[in-house]
């Protein structure tokens, strides 16, 4: 069946068999020093430009030029889609090794997957000493996917561990497609605003511990969770989001709209082909939307 399309997106392949079997069966997996130090200098230093009001638009004025860069990161949790605005952060969107890995697992499980794959976002988390990390949630309950496909890439900016609020995840809690429950937590200071998933055995939890230019790769429907950074560095990650490029995306439903029909197309293609290119594409606004540490104000998946 001939599908007219945009012309395929060739990306290297990373991955061993063995290594998909583990993402396929555990629902993450860490690849190693996939990012160069100098492209984590690059990024780190893109994100001062961010948070400085580098870039034009709403919620990030230029800064005074006497303050600091810690004066002007220190505030900030999460900032949601700096690849509307930074070209850099979208160079990291279509990272050809990252692309790759993605290429490889996204749809691992789908029968006659081509390897295409589309983002649709972007996650800068700056996460100074003391700030909140996020209870158990499934991403997938934030951006819904036909398929169980949505994946994120946690690129690591600085070495992440237990201390300072690294990933933790429960292997394997993907496999059945189940979305647990929500509900408020009760413990403000450890987490951040967002619900807690519950329902489930925590004793399998595990510490995804990592060295910066690793990219942690997880399935949507994967329970994890980050703790409070207790140290007194940063734990910075640039987290990507990504599905099959098959899939349609329902996840900005205008009003009138149906679900069934509903499909995103303020999407990046990063790998294979777009089948739905003849449909264009949604401008971009020139805005990207911050998370403080006590509040939020754009709804989305997080790590």
């Amino acid at each position: 069946m001939a599908i007219a399309t945009e012309p395929r997106i060739e990306v290297p392949k990373i991955l061993d068999e063995d290594q998909v079997r583990f993402y396929v069966e555990n629902g993450y997996l860490v690849v190693p020093d996939l990012i160069t130090e100098e492209e984590v200098e690059e990024l780190w230093e893109d994100t001062v430009r961010i948070a400085r009001g580098h870039y034009p638009c709403k919620s990030l004025k230029p800064l005074p030029p006497e303050t600091s860069d810690e004066e002007a990161l220190r505030k900030i949790l999460c900032i949601h889609q700096p690849h509307f605005i930074s070209p850099v952060i979208l160079k990291y969107v279509k990272h050809p090794k990252i692309a790759g890995v993605l290429s490889q697992i996204v749809g691992a499980h789908l029968p006659y997957w081509d390897g295409s794959v589309k983002c649709m976002q972007s996650m800068l988390f700056v996460k100074p000493p003391g700030f909140q990390g996020q209870a158990w949630h499934q991403d997938e309950v934030y951006i819904p996917t036909r398929d169980r496909s949505l994946t994120g890439a946690w690129i690591a900016l600085d070495d992440a561990t237990v201390e300072n609020g690294c990933l933790w995840v429960i292997p394997g809690s993907h496999r059945l497609g189940y979305l647990y429950p929500q509900r408020d937590h009760n413990n403000p200071d450890e987490f951040d605003f967002a619900q807690e998933s519950y329902g489930f055995d925590e004793s399998e939890e595990v510490p995804v511990e990592v060295q910066r230019g690793s990219v942690v790769f997880f399935n949507g429907y994967l329970l994890h969770r980050s703790r409070k950074n207790r140290s007194r560095i940063y734990r910075r990650a640039l987290v990507n989001h990504y599905c099959n490029a098959w899939s349609l995306l329902p996840w900005s439903i205008r009003e009138g709209e149906r679900p069934a029909t509903a499909d995103r197309r303020a999407i990046v293609p990063v790998a294979g082909i777009d089948p739905y290119a003849w449909k264009g594409y949604e401008p971009t606004p020139n805005e990207v939307w911050l998370r403080t540490c006590k509040a939020n104000t754009q709804p989305g998946a997080a790590g």
